[in-house]
């Protein structure tokens, strides 16, 4: 964690992540300052990356995507160019919603949602098909336990 967070800053970026919609009057009372400083060190957050964006959450069930799938993934090679390739080809898939490259014996696994499972199975032809995808392996999600996408802010001190 950066040296250059204070308490305030902390408390600021705990409550955005809990609430991407606070105004920055109810922002400001909650972490004990007036809004305009508020402002400014939200602003300052921002430009430095710490904030990075705001979005809506949204229920995939509720919009008919009732199928989540990880999907591992081996390539047959990891040269430089090979694994950008792989990654721009996952990047147009509407269906991959993570994409993260491992370590170890997977080379990258994929979170995926899906409406139906005709639609997964289209999708994992295309990937099979991909240049350099040597295997794939996939998991029906049966149930998810947790889904904390946030920080944990209360592990932090400044």
């Amino acid at each position: 964690m950066s040296k250059n967070l204070d308490d305030i800053d902390l408390k600021i970026l705990a409550e955005i992540q809990a609430d991407g919609r606070i105004t920055n009057v109810e922002l400001a009372r909650r972490v004990g300052i007036s809004p305009p400083p508020c402002l400014r060190r939200v602003r300052a957050l921002e430009e430095a990356g710490y904030i990075v964006g705001y979005r809506g959450l949204l229920d995939p069930r509720k919009l008919g995507f009732d199928v989540t799938v990880f999907a591992s993934v081996h390539l047959s090679s990891q040269a430089e160019a090979d694994l950008r390739a792989f990654e721009a080809f996952v990047r147009a898939e509407p269906l991959v919603r993570e994409c993260w490259m491992l370590s170890g014996d997977v080379d990258f696994i994929l979170k995926c949602v899906a409406p139906d499972m005709n639609k997964f199975q289209e999708f994992v032809s295309r990937l099979t098909a991909a240049p350099h995808v040597r295997n794939v392996r996939t998991s029906l999600v049966l149930h998810n336990s947790k889904d904390a996408a946030a920080v944990p802010m209360e592990l932090t001190t400044p």
